[in-house]
């Protein structure tokens, strides 16, 4: 395989980790979900999807001639990508950290409009282009050749769990919204537990003293 299972799975953990976690992305798409409905809520997120994607191709297409060119940058962003895990880590557990499932109020939008709002509050998210560049080559492994393969494997993992996970969201927004608002110690528990596995895997990511090598 191109891309071991550690890999695969790391990755998915670590976005699983970052899309229960809010952010511009979860607070638009559930405020949609709210307030206009499931379906508005899955436009928008087709939406936040390609913009994702668009942000995925970018940066696979750089990080194979990064890598061979300069082998050092790898671990430069080895350890940028873990202090942002710690900072999105200590947003979690902070005390007066606020759920993504308290809606702002929308006024109501057409399709065409909801999937350009999904894609630009995608494009003008920093937490995602720093996902690319700080986190995705944390995940490469040079040695095995084919990097630019690599990222776009990693890549499409993640967006598949991002997509999932926010789709199963917007579907359950309205309740889950219900369910926090009466049960804050939920909302806590869901801060609390997600921010811990973050500050695992930062841990784990800076210790990680594996060498980059220059791809073949």
């Amino acid at each position: 395989m191109i891309v071991s299972t550690e890999a695969l799975i790391g990755i998915a953990l670590i976005e699983l980790g970052l899309v229960v976690m809010p952010g511009p992305n979860m607070i638009y798409l559930v405020s949609r979900s709210v307030v206009q409905g499931r379906r508005a809520g899955l436009i928008s997120l087709a939406g936040v999807g390609t913009g994702f994607l668009i942000y995925l191709l970018a940066a696979a297409a750089g990080l194979a001639t990064v890598f061979a060119l300069v082998p050092e940058i790898y671990v430069v962003l080895k350890l940028a990508g873990a202090a942002y895990l710690l900072w999105l880590a200590w947003n979690a557990l902070r005390p007066g950290g606020s759920s993504a499932f308290t809606p702002n109020a929308l006024e109501p939008d057409r399709p065409r409009k909801l999937f350009g709002m999904g894609l630009l509050t995608c494009l003008l998210n920093p937490k995602i282009a720093i996902l690319y560049i700080s986190l995705l080559p944390q995940f490469v492994d040079p040695s095995r050749g084919h990097v630019g393969a690599q990222s776009l494997i990693l890549g499409l993992t993640q967006l598949a769990v991002g997509v999932l996970v926010n789709a199963i969201f917007v579907i359950t927004a309205g309740s889950v919204a219900v369910l926090f608002s009466r049960k804050p110690l939920w909302s806590r528990i869901h801060r609390y537990l997600t921010g811990t596995a973050l500050a695992a895997f930062a841990v784990k990511l800076a210790a990680d003293r594996t060498p980059a090598v220059s791809a073949p």
